[in-house]
């Protein structure tokens, strides 16, 4: 049987774990059932399953029968945590967890690679290479893949497969763009203090909210003046907190918010430009401000040539031209970039929409959910790179 064959094969299974994932969703770092069941479901396999010690996620290592005295590796990434929202949705498969739910499909991918693993240990005789497996945590932190490199996840491998249902492209399409896929994140946090004093004799005081506020508008010419239009640019303030009662003036207000680009250079300018434009701000109204910016992951580039053929190869051997459509970066970050700037990397998204079955919603919303005949095409994609990688490395 071929991989698509075999991604049929196995295409009930995928399901039904897709299905246990999702019913029992997890936040970051506590994924203790979901690495349980993943390593179970390995462990039946006979597939032999690493822990990390005091942290959730596992990997695996599936040795190629073919894979002759210095063997080449690959690696297979699914991220498994889920986020902290209250599911919407009337499927039977629901969170029965209140509070907590697989609303970025998470699920999916664990479910996939899960499948992908049987495809591949079924038919390890005949593989030129080794592939890893990572089921990794904390993806939603924007920064947990830093604990799996520095663990030395990537150390033995040649090159990195991820990839992300998406609710933006149409099931059952594939897009395998190459080039810029997915922008940096970072978060920062802006303290405001002012000097607190009657709401009915303002001059008495110095508001911290009235700072905040002109700081929130202020940080919005980084991106229209003083960022370059041609470098796609977010800086987002989605969080704010200020003041004790309606009738005094403010002392302190709190901004949290998001920086995503694409330029790696500017990433490293913009943290001063922000000081500078928060803490004038500020000054303007007799308060102070005060910056602390945290670096989490950055972007996300298709940019090794060979891994790029063999995607696109892959792709088309399984589903022809016709089953891929390839779209524009997007703006949601993934840490799948701290994989790929240790190895060759390449990240596709798995078109999930169909508004025939409702699942039309955007990523972290709580009706969120995915048209599962797409599965089968993820897990045979993760399968099928897998092989034509490692057939290609040893030529």
């Amino acid at each position: 049987m071929n991989v698509r064959e075999l991604a049929e094969k196995y295409e009930r299974y995928v399901i039904e774990q897709r299905r246990w994932f999702h019913s029992h969703p997890e936040l970051a770092w506590k994924e203790e059932e979901t690495t349980e069941h993943i390593v179970w479901e390995l462990e039946a396999m006979q597939i032999e399953v690493n822990r990390f010690e005091g942290h959730t996620g596992c990997w695996a290592m599936i040795y190629g029968g073919k894979a002759g005295v210095e063997p080449k590796t690959i690696l297979l990434r699914a991220d498994i945590d889920a986020l902290p929202t209250v599911e919407k949705s009337d499927v039977t498969y629901k969170s029965i967890y209140e509070g907590r739910m697989h609303a970025c499909g998470h699920d999916a991918h664990a479910a996939m690679l899960l499948g992908a693993a049987k495809i591949l240990k079924e038919s390890e005789a005949q593989l030129e290479g080794n592939v890893k497996l990572l089921f990794q945590a904390a993806e939603e932190t924007a920064i947990g893949a830093k604990y799996y490199v520095d663990q030395g996840i990537t150390s033995d491998v040649l090159a990195v497969y991820g990839c992300h249902v998406a609710t933006w492209l149409d099931a059952p399409l594939l897009d395998i763009n190459t080039g810029a896929r997915e922008p940096s994140c970072d978060e920062f946090e802006i303290t405001v203090r002012g000097k607190a004093a009657h709401g009915g004799i303002p001059q008495d005081g110095h508001d911290a909210i009235v700072a905040a506020s002109a700081i929130v508008l202020n940080l919005q010419t980084l991106v229209s003046r003083i960022n370059d239009p041609r470098n796609p640019l977010v800086v987002t303030v989605g969080q704010m907190e200020g003041g004790y009662q309606y009738n005094i003036i403010a002392g302190k207000a709190t901004l949290h918010g998001t920086v995503r680009t694409f330029s790696a250079e500017f990433r490293k300018e913009l943290i001063g430009k922000m000081r500078e434009m928060a803490e004038a701000s500020a000054k303007a109204y007799g308060c102070e401000a005060k910056l602390d910016y945290m670096w989490k992951t950055g972007p996300v580039f298709n940019k090794d040539e060979t891994l790029n053929e063999v995607v696109r190869k892959a792709a088309e051997t399984l589903y022809g031209k016709e089953g891929i459509h390839n779209l524009e970066a997007v703006s949601m970050s993934d840490d799948f970039a701290y994989f790929a700037e240790e190895v060759p990397g390449f990240f596709a998204f798995i078109g999930a929409r169909n508004a025939e079955k409702n699942c039309v919603f955007p990523h972290h919303h709580e009706c969120f959910d995915i048209d599962e005949d797409v599965l089968k095409r993820g897990t045979a994609l993760f399968a099928q790179v897998s092989m034509d990688f490692l057939k290609t490395v040893r030529e």
